[in-house]
């Protein structure tokens, strides 16, 4: 549960929340995501409120403004890296092989695109996660422990290509990790514990 936080993230930021397991940084990330709906409180985001409006206009704001990387990476196995870059865009109404194609060269992947998940390693997964959170372009990027997964090699490459490709296509960051040492990379480190930051 979280207890009376008051957080601002500026455009561009790169923002690290972490704490230990329990603490509260998926439900913060989530609750400014969009995702889950505080008890009391407000989430504005661009300068509107987050869950005032219909759930299809926030569905729409998150589609469209608002990129997700989870720890899970959350590919549907039957499609190819591609096709699951270009899901959100499909879903928002747009054909975007091509934008596909070069978000899969940015994370390294454009020799992979025709590969289904099961023939990825888990760091060339969550690259096709990352993908896919950029394919519409949003202002802000979510990562929930995108090294949950990872050993620790593949997960600082998977920090680094995040933080560079925030930095280069001038994006919010806010990643959530347990991992002090990751937190440090960020221009800025959180620390929540018990539902509140400290």
């Amino acid at each position: 549960m979280l207890r009376g936080i008051s957080m601002e993230v500026q455009y561009g930021e790169a923002v690290f929340l972490c704490g230990a397991s329990g603490a509260g940084k998926t439900t913060l990330l989530y609750t400014l995501g969009g995702l889950e709906r505080p008890e009391s409180g407000t989430v504005e985001f661009e300068g509107r409120r987050l869950y005032t409006g219909s759930t299809g206009s926030q569905s729409r704001l998150r589609n469209t403004k608002m990129g997700f990387v989870f720890q899970g990476y959350f590919l549907l196995p039957e499609l190819t890296a591609i096709e699951n870059v270009m899901m959100p865009a499909l879903i928002g109404g747009k054909r975007t092989r091509d934008g596909a194609e070069r978000c899969l060269g940015d994370v390294g992947l454009a020799d992979r695109m025709n590969h289904l998940p099961a023939e990825l390693s888990g760091g060339e997964q969550q690259r096709v996660a990352i993908a896919r959170a950029l394919i519409n372009e949003p202002d802000i990027i979510f990562a929930d422990e995108p090294t949950g997964n990872l050993d620790s090699k593949t997960g600082d490459t998977i920090i680094d290509l995040l933080l560079n490709l925030a930095r280069e296509r001038k994006k919010t960051l806010l990643v959530v990790t347990h991992d002090q040492r990751l937190a440090t990379l960020g221009d800025r480190q959180l620390t929540i514990a018990d539902g509140v930051l400290a």
